[in-house]
């Protein structure tokens, strides 16, 4: 397979992704993700910024975000997420240091 290919089922593969996260399984928390998973939507949506800047392409926080869900994250949070459980929240701190680093 030549690289360009290669590129382009990567890039179908991750806009399948997206779609499943945001349209069919919108009702899967980031939290659980993040617990189960060790990732979630706002760390892809960090993955795509991060691409972004490694290729001198300015892209703040808000902005792969907003790219990522389509909308501002705050909006799709308020129509999306629920409260987290004080058990979520402890599995989540545990999980992001492992698999993110600490938080500032």
């Amino acid at each position: 397979m030549d690289d360009q290919t290669r590129i382009e089922l990567e890039a179908a593969a991750f806009r399948a992704l997206r779609a499943h996260l945001m349209d069919k399984r919108a009702d899967v928390q980031n939290i659980d993700m993040m617990n189960l998973a060790g990732f979630c939507r706002n760390c892809l949506s960090r993955w795509y910024q991060e691409a972004a800047n490694a290729r001198g392409i300015e892209m703040s926080k808000d902005d792969a975000r907003e790219i990522f869900y389509g909308m501002p994250y705050d909006d799709w949070k308020s129509q999306n997420q629920t409260e987290a459980s004080a058990e979520q929240q402890a599995a989540f701190t545990k999980s992001f240091a492992e698999n993110v680093g600490p938080k500032d």
